[in-house]
């Protein structure tokens, strides 16, 4: 991010008290025009003031967010500033315009840069925190501690380290990225991440049917687990069981029919 004091700085600000008062002459006569419906007249300040914007979107700049997306959103907000400017109250645009642009800005960041969004509170004290990061870095000559911004905030340690933790959800690392940088063969985010167990729907499918057998005798039940768990053809649950295939034939369809009764019974019931 760059600091605060290598952005460009707007020539209105370095000029001298003469200059000043001239460039205010000449924005209120380009606002009475505009005020009279004038495209270009809005166009001309505008462009005037787009240095200004340029400047304040450097304050932003994070190595996540493109310079030009800054860029556009302050200049989103010097049009605001210029179609809200009423130059009859006395405040020169200039002053109007930086709280517009920067408001548009903390707006941006606020809502548009956060893959997992925390509350609107921890997100303002979030780039209250990149800010003041900032400029502790270029008064300490160093990486400014938890005590060190919470007293710059004003906050308390435990509101620093929360804030923290959250600026880490404003981008979301590949799945594809190893867990571990150091290690070669580290897995992926995405290898740790759980899948559905097929086996958890059979023990379910297992304990609901041995439930329900429970209305048959044991010999229906032995012949049921024949058929449909070990898979056996009827003719072969005859010879394991000792009686005729028709009669296995019927006892198959007889327990269906109840299992199936006693489970639409059941199902009315709750």
């Amino acid at each position: 991010m760059a600091h605060p004091a290598t952005a460009e700085r707007p020539r209105a600000a370095t000029a001298n008290p003469i200059d000043r008062a001239r460039r205010q002459r000449e924005d209120q006569r380009l606002m009475r025009k505009v005020q009279t419906g004038d495209d270009h007249a809005r166009e001309e300040l505008i462009e005037r003031y787009m240095p200004l914007a340029r400047s304040l979107a450097l304050r932003y700049r994070r190595a996540s967010e493109p310079l030009d997306d800054l860029i556009q959103v302050a200049s989103v907000g010097l049009v605001k500033a210029v179609d809200r400017w009423d130059p009859e109250r006395g405040l020169a645009f200039s002053s109007y315009a930086v709280p517009t642009i920067l408001g548009e800005l903390r707006r941006y960041f606020r809502d548009s840069t956060w893959d997992v969004r925390p509350a609107r509170d921890l997100q303002e004290l979030c780039l209250a925190l990149e800010e003041a990061r900032e400029a502790l870095w270029g008064e300490l000559g160093r990486q400014p501690t938890v005590a060190d911004l919470a007293a710059r905030l004003e906050r308390q340690p435990e509101e620093i380290v929360e804030a923290l933790q959250a600026t880490e959800g404003r981008s979301i690392r590949s799945l594809d990225a190893p867990v571990h940088d150091e290690e070669n063969d580290s897995a992926s985010a995405g290898d740790l991440i759980g899948a559905d167990d097929e086996e958890f729907e059979r023990v379910e499918a297992g304990v609901t049917l041995e439930r329900l057998t429970g209305i048959l005798d044991d010999r229906a039940r032995e012949i049921l687990r024949l058929r449909f768990a070990e898979d056996l053809l009827q003719s072969e649950i005859a010879e394991v069981v000792g009686c005729s295939q028709m009669h296995i034939s019927r006892i198959i369809r007889s327990s269906l029919e109840k299992l199936y009764a006693y489970g639409s019974g059941k199902e009315v019931a709750e």
